[in-house]
Parts: structure tokens; sequence; C-alpha cells
């Protein structure tokens, strides 16, 4: 499946969890989703982001179109 993601077993300092759950929050992001971000951003600073990565999902919740209802149809 071409959007298939890949998981990650990631062992963090709590501290460094802690801190990075707060900006996520402020962020209006999950915890994954912000390591995500700032991996990204860390790669495209370094010129290493390659040039067919998918586009990341906007901050917040998900629109009502683009959510899945529970029968697990595209709404």
């Amino acid at each position: 499946m071409p959007g298939e993601r890949k998981k990650l077993l990631l062992r963090l300092d709590p501290a460094v969890h802690d801190a990075l759950a707060r900006w996520a929050a402020d962020e209006l992001r999950s915890t994954n989703a912000q390591i995500e971000f700032v991996l990204r951003q860390a790669l495209a600073d370094s010129g290493r982001l390659p040039r067919d990565v998918g586009r990341i999902r906007p901050r917040g919740r998900p629109r009502a179109e683009e959510r899945e209802d529970p029968g697990g149809e595209e709404a």
C-alpha cells in the first residue's frame, strides 16, 4: 500500500517526551505528529528531505469530509 506509514519504537528520556508533548499540544498536534514535523524540518534544513516525500497533514482535527465514518467508509 503506497500510503502505509512505518512504525517505529522510540525510546526517549521522560523529560524530553514531556517537553515534546507540551510543544505538540501548543501546536495542536499529537506527540507523534510533532516528532514527524521536527524530523522533517531537520531533514529539510540539512538538504536531506527526499523530493518524493508526501505532504504532512495540517494541524488540528481533520475536516468532517476527511474523517472516516464508523463503518470505515470515507465521508
